[in-house]
């Protein structure tokens, strides 16, 4: 799956030539590249509550959103096929309608905390539910309050770690609390042991 060959258009190329960079990529474009995605990719992938997607609409203009749900529900399918469940959301169907007319979209993958970036170009197909309800049950997420609306699946042409420079390392409540939650449980000891001292002294 070379990443590079996709991006490296001939205008990429020029301007990696003018800037003294073009040696050094053109190594990478040719070098040794997985078949499939690895397990490292996959085990990225399948921890993720987010991605980032770019799909072309008919103006040619990109069109970024942002899809979220419970950690764990971007399924991986097999090496090179991602899938997720569409949740009703605003119902403007931009990235939708967009894929009825360019199948090809990009995704970024985000983890803050350890500034890690995974991207990837990929063919995105739309499922209905009823057309495959087995599938719909794989990538359903059991016990998130959601509405389906249909499935996508993203058959992966191309990925690439990018490099941790400029990502700001943010954390959500869950990351926050379990890194407090020993300082917090150590907080708590030494409360209660206040409060028996107290009451042996009669305070």
């Amino acid at each position: 799956m070379n990443y590079e060959q996709i991006a490296f258009t001939d205008a990429v190329k020029k301007l990696q030539e003018m800037h003294g960079s073009r040696t050094a990529y053109e190594r990478m474009e040719n070098g040794y590249h997985e078949d499939g995605l690895t397990e490292s990719e996959e085990q990225f992938i399948s921890s993720r509550d987010s991605f980032y997607m770019a799909s072309i609409s008919q103006t040619g203009y990109p069109y970024i959103q942002h899809r979220g749900g419970p950690k764990g529900f971007i399924r991986v399918l097999d090496d090179s096929t991602l899938g997720v469940v569409d949740f009703s959301g605003n119902k403007q169907y931009i990235s939708v309608g967009n894929a009825t007319d360019n199948a090809k979209v990009s995704l970024i993958l985000m983890d803050y905390p350890q500034k890690a970036r995974l991207k990837l170009f990929a063919d995105i197909t739309i499922v209905e539910i009823s057309e495959d309800p087995e599938l719909f049950k794989q990538l359903d997420p059991a016990g998130y309050k959601h509405k389906a609306e249909r499935m996508l699946l993203f058959s992966v042409k191309g990925y690439s770690w990018n490099c941790p420079q400029y990502i700001t390392p943010r954390y959500t409540l869950e990351e926050i609390e379990a890194a407090f939650a020993e300082r917090n449980g150590y907080i708590k000891s030494l409360e209660e042991e206040i409060k028996r001292f107290r009451l042996s002294q009669g305070q």
